[in-house]
C-alpha cells in the first residue's frame, strides 16, 4: 500500500485566521467539492509564503464565499494573506489521478490542473 495523493487547492490564499476555534480549516464548500474534499478529511497544508507545514481536518465554509480560515493553533502557523496548498491523500495499492484545482487570489475555481 501507498499514501498518495488524491486531491490539492493550489494557490489558495488565507482569507482568515482564528486563534480561539477549537481546530482546523475551514475551506469554501463549492471548493470542497470541486478539489474532492470531505467535510472531516485529514489534509496537509503546506505555506508557499513561509514554507510551514500542518496537518489538520476540514470544516465546510459558506459556498462560494472564497473562505479559507486557519483554525485554532493552526493560526500560530500559517496567517492571514498566505498563499497555501491544502492537500488530501489516499492510501491504496492502486495508482490514483489527482483532482487537482488552481483558484485566484480571491479563492475562486480557475481551472483543473
Amino acid at each position: 500500500m501507498r499514501q498518495v495523493l488524491r486531491s490539492k487547492i493550489h494557490k489558495a490564499t488565507v482569507t482568515e485566521a482564528n486563534l480561539n476555534y477549537i481546530g482546523s480549516i475551514t475551506i469554501d464548500e463549492d471548493l470542497m467539492e470541486k478539489a474532492g474534499f470531505w467535510e472531516g478529511e485529514k489534509v496537509l497544508v503546506v505555506s508557499n509564503t513561509t514554507g510551514a507545514r500542518l496537518e489538520t481536518y476540514i470544516i465546510p465554509g459558506k459556498r462560494n464565499s472564497g473562505i479559507i480560515c486557519m483554525n485554532g493553533s493552526s493560526a500560530h502557523l500559517i496567517k492571514k494573506r498566505e498563499e497555501i496548498i491544502i492537500m488530501g491523500f489516499e492510501l491504496t495499492d492502486k495508482p490514483v489521478k489527482p483532482k487537482n484545482i488552481l483558484v485566484d487570489e480571491n479563492n475562486k475555481f480557475v481551472r483543473d490542473l
